[in-house]
């Protein structure tokens, strides 16, 4: 049998799967020992889909939360039928299943001590209906790759967490998740048309087939009944429906929806609005049809300034009356925060200590629709106390500006904390009339328990407010003091303000022991009943929502030892992992921290044998699959590059003979050079004769006896000479730039299809627009050093680098020539070597200019060229480097010029290559081409374009098309 799991279609074996249904049922199997576990649900989920290794359970104990549970086993299903599977098997083995899709929650609702089920990687479905007006989606498609596909109808998801851009559906819709510009009526809950779910019995339902509410009026007459039961009783009594109408006026995750008793008839249709927001304790949600909302085109921001936080709150009903998008306030000390990012305002450095400001958007359709709205609320502001006229920008790189600081306020908290202190942050709700006094109370409670960098900031517009504090739990009087903190914060926001304990981010554990509270012996006595009926046993997803533990929120938390620097900034979000190339392999950045923190700790317990499991086990997951590629830290709120942090650790783990080895290889390698290009004249010579894919058979041979042997790629062509490329150079003419065709190009250069190798492309373009290329007559033997910084062998780099430069300065006439490379990640290697110069090269590198092929072709070539034709489509590949440099589009605008249709796949990232990492790990650049392939593969495109000849080779093999330097489109349409 058959069953489809996003894009994959999964092969089951039913007569297993029966036999483990039966098996389960009479109650005769036991395991006694993970191994035991793993050996009964291989019988329906393939055994490389269950991690139960050292490494995976210690891995996957933490989310971004502040709470540490240690799972039996990870499980990655892939059908519904696994799903059902796995219930059948907690109910018969009393082992809790909790499910995890990004792991970004922030309140411990991710993780468990039973079974962890990982969806992150086979429910990634994403369908648009109705013209854009609906969308359906599986649990593991990422927040915001929902909304690029709803891009081009202007249509989005009404949810916008921070997070989006990490965060999957599944947590999206478990958590209620809201945002900025989400306000009570765009959340999950309110947008959801149709919901397909399972159930702790293993039933399935979706509310899309009218069938199926009789099926489930006859399958589980219990639920139904209950269900009903509970409806009746909240319309019967006047102060419950008045109380849970009067908790949903503004936003509120604590607890169950309950308001879906008053907003449903249906008993279906009430539990399928009670799974939004049930943080996987009711079941589990298979799909999800949504319905979708504007995302509109224009937009005006402005940063207001006012002396306090009262005069800020004052502004709050104008600028919704004038229907504002967004309203986020920020409270001095945030203000402060930020205060250090290049480019803030000077204003922002005087305010007075009692000052607060309100970023503000305004959208809509048209610009004439936004400048009305801009216009309404100045026409009210008069009467408000700001210190600022205020100025509001239609410019969108101000407006991103303006954001990345609201944004930015969060991470800089926790970049500056102590060493071994956990940042913790915490969304409260109050009634926007007593926003400034609630706001104010917080601060008194800040300095009584000395969290002297709290911070406050949020959603003003909905009375939503986010604060941050950072606490070490190394002792039993940190965590008293957490706990007086947090139980003041309850009754300041339930008994004071009549507030909302959690707004967006869910119950979890942090508030389970306090839902009572907020809602009242009866409300919870709802909670408790539902819960009751539909996980009689209570294992799905235990101690979140509902905790009889009046002690759960300061149980398991999560120690923090200090490590190293990279390590002990990380806040563990999880933001970093949907750009790792081995994320769907072996593990993430996220995932490499979290496990050298468990080496400290196993060192520090004089667990022995557990911290050299682990550590051997991380040799391969860790340090051997990282691509080093640094595109973590473009995602990092705090600004860590695990691969830089890799990097180091593979320096620190060579020997003396090795590094000694990598600078003999660094002094000598124009012969090295020469070495490699006949290795693979021969390894072409041989393909020749015995067939095209000899040396892959051959390689791959040879490295199931030596794992380390490189594999062969059919993609290895030889360059040829650089004399041709020098012949179509014009002697008699000045040189207008010097090309650098890197150690890569001379090498495997070759080109496809009878073309010429890539410098010969190289210069003849170049002479099309007039520009004079010189290649150097001592080119050979030089490179940018990227091999050794990706391997950590930092003297061989400085060798090269140095030399390189010195190099580059003759080159270029000492500096009077701009020097042009022909691949990115060669070029962001030169641009960024200056740290590693003598004190003499780097002044003669701060007069180089060195230039990569994509800023060349634009800015240099374009504009002086004429272009005869243009391709109908084609494919980019933005590699790692141009996404770090920020010129993806900039690569973007040059095939714009060429092809009337340009794509740039939605799962682009990078491709693992790194180098050699491909030849040495090819399974790591099939995991992480393998998306962006499947995608490139659904359509036919005249071209495919990259700018670095390694990752143009990983796409090829993926696509089984020949992606090549966008230097031959530009010489091909002019």
């Amino acid at each position: 049998m058959q069953k489809k799991a996003g894009s994959l279609v999964i092969a089951v074996n039913d007569a297993n799967y029966e036999k483990f249904v039966h098996r389960c049922i009479t109650g005769w199997v036991t395991f006694a020992s993970v191994s035991d576990l793993v050996k009964l649900l291989s019988e329906v989920i393939h055994s490389r889909r269950i991690k139960s290794r050292l490494i995976d359970l210690v891995s996957y104990a933490a989310d971004a939360g502040f709470y540490h549970l240690v799972p039996k086993a990870v499980v990655q299903p892939v059908s519904e039928k696994e799903i059902a599977a796995l219930f059948i098997f907690s109910a018969n083995h009393q082992v809790p299943l909790t499910f995890r899709t990004a792991g970004t929650s922030l309140s411990g609702q991710s993780i468990t001590d039973g079974i962890l089920v990982d969806l992150s990687q086979y429910w990634e479905g994403v369908h648009v209906e109705a013209g854009g007006g609906l969308v359906r989606v599986q649990p593991g498609v990422i927040g915001a790759t929902v909304n690029a596909h709803l891009k081009k109808y202007s249509r989005k998801i009404g949810p916008d967490p921070a997070s989006i851009n990490t965060a999957m559906m599944g947590g999206i819709l478990s958590n209620n998740a809201s945002g900025m510009c989400c306000g009570v009526t765009r959340n999950s809950y309110h947008t959801l048309k149709y919901i397909r779910f399972i159930l702790p019995n293993g039933m399935t339902y979706s509310t899309e087939n009218p069938d199926d509410y009789r099926r489930f009026k006859t399958e589980c007459p219990d639920i139904f009944l209950q269900i009903g039961f509970l409806r009746d009783q909240v319309r019967e009594d006047a102060s419950l429906h008045a109380l849970i109408r009067n908790k949903y006026q503004t936003k509120n995750t604590v607890g169950y929806s309950v308001n879906a008793f008053i907003d449903h008839e249906e008993p279906m249709d009430i539990l399928a609005h009670l799974l939004i927001g049930a943080e996987g304790t009711l079941g589990f949600i298979a799909e999800a049809v949504l319905h979708t909302v504007p995302d509109h085109p224009h937009k005006s921001t402005g940063l207001l300034y006012f002396e306090t936080i009262f005069d800020a709150c004052n502004a709050i009903m104008p600028l919704t009356a004038a229907r504002a998008e967004a309203v986020e306030l920020m409270d001095r000390a945030s203000l402060r925060s930020i205060e250090h990012i290049h480019g803030i305002p000077d204003v922002l450095k005087i305010l007075p200590e009692t000052a607060a400001a309100l970023l503000v958007e305004f959208q809509g359709a048209t610009m004439a629709e936004v400048q009305d709205k801009v216009d309404s609320f100045l026409g009210m502001s008069n009467n408000l106390a700001m210190l600022n006229e205020p100025v509001f920008s239609n410019d969108s790189a101000q407006q991103a500006f303006l954001w990345k600081l609201r944004k930015g306020m969060f991470p800089a908290v926790g970049a500056i904390r102590a060493s071994g202190t956990t940042v913790i942050l915490e969304d409260v709700a109050f009634p926007v009339a007593q926003l400034g006094n609630a706001i104010s109370d917080l601060q008194l409670l800040f300095k009584k328990y000395a969290y002297e960098r709290a911070i406050i900031f949020g959603h003003a517009k909905d009375g939503n407010i986010h604060f941050v504090v950072t606490q070490p739990f190394d002792t039993s009087q940190e965590i008293d003091r957490y706990d007086r903190f947090l139980n003041e914060v309850v009754l300041l926001v339930v008994k004071k303000y009549n507030g909302a304990l959690k707004a967006e981010h869910g119950t979890g554990r942090n508030m389970a022991p306090f839902v009572q509270t907020e809602w009242g012996p009866d409300v919870y006595r709802i909670m408790k009943s539902l819960k009751h009926v539909i996980d009689p046993q209570n294992l799905l997803n235990p101690g979140v929502i509902i905790n009889s533990d009046a002690q759960a929120h300061i149980r398991n938390l999560k120690a923090l030892p200090r490590v190293e620097e990279e390590v002990d900034k990380c806040i563990e979000c999880g933001f970093c992992e949907p750009k790792c190339p081995s994320r769907h392999l072996t593990t993430t950045p996220r995932r490499r921290i979290v496990i050298r923190r468990a080496l400290v700790k196993f060192k520090e317990q004089k667990k022995e044998a557990k911290y050299k499991e682990l550590l051997d086990q991380y040799q391969y997951d860790g340090l051997e699959t990282c691509a080093v590629d640094g595109l973590c830290a473009t995602a990092c709120p705090v600004d860590i590059n695990t691969g830089s942090l890799v990097k180091r650790l593979r320096r620190e783990s060579h020997s003396q003979f090795a590094n000694r080895n990598a600078l003999l290889i660094a002094r000598n390698f124009g012969k090295v050079e020469w070495t490699v290009k006949t290795a693979l004249r021969a390894g072409e010579a041989i393909n020749s004769i015995f067939g095209k894919n000899t040396m892959h058979g051959l390689t791959r041979a040879a490295k199931k006896i030596i794992p380390a042997f490189p594999l062969w790629s059919n993609q290895l062509k030889p360059s040829g000479s650089l004399r041709k490329a020098r012949k179509q150079e014009n002697p008699a003419g000045e040189a207008s730039i010097v090309y650098f065709p890197t150690c890569i190009s001379r090498v495997m250069g070759g080109s496809y299809q009878g073309k010429e190798n890539l410098p010969s492309a190289f210069v003849r373009v170049s002479g099309k627009a007039g520009v004079n290329a010189i290649i150097p007559k001592d080119v050979t033997g030089t490179c940018c050093g990227q091999i050794y910084s990706s391997k950590g062998f930092s003297k061989a780099l400085e060798h090269t680098s140095n030399q390189t430069i010195r190099k580059i300065w003759k080159w270029t006439l000492e500096g009077k020539l701009p020097v042009v490379t022909d691949i990115t990640s060669c070029t962001f290697q030169l641009q960024g070597c200056r740290p590693l110069l003598t004190e003499e090269n780097k002044r003669l590198f701060d007069r180089l200019t060195i230039i990569d092929s994509v800023d060349y072709v634009l800015d240099h070539l374009l504009p002086r060229i004429s272009v005869k034709r243009k391709k109908d489509k084609v494919v980019l590949h933005p590699v790692c480097s141009l996404q770090k440099a920020g010129l993806e589009g900039r690569f973007a605008a040059i095939a714009a010029e060429l092809a009337h249709e340009v794509t740039i796949p939605l799962h682009t990232g990078c491709c693992g290559m790194a180098g050699d990492r491909g030849f040495l790990y090819p399974e790591l650049t099939a995991s992480a081409t393998s998306r962006e392939a499947a995608e490139v593969k659904q359509q036919d495109f005249d071209g495919y374009y990259s700018s670095a000849k390694t990752c143009e080779m990983a796409l090829s093999d993926a696509v089984g098309k020949n992606y090549e330097s966008i230097i031959y489109l530009l010489d091909e349409c002019s």
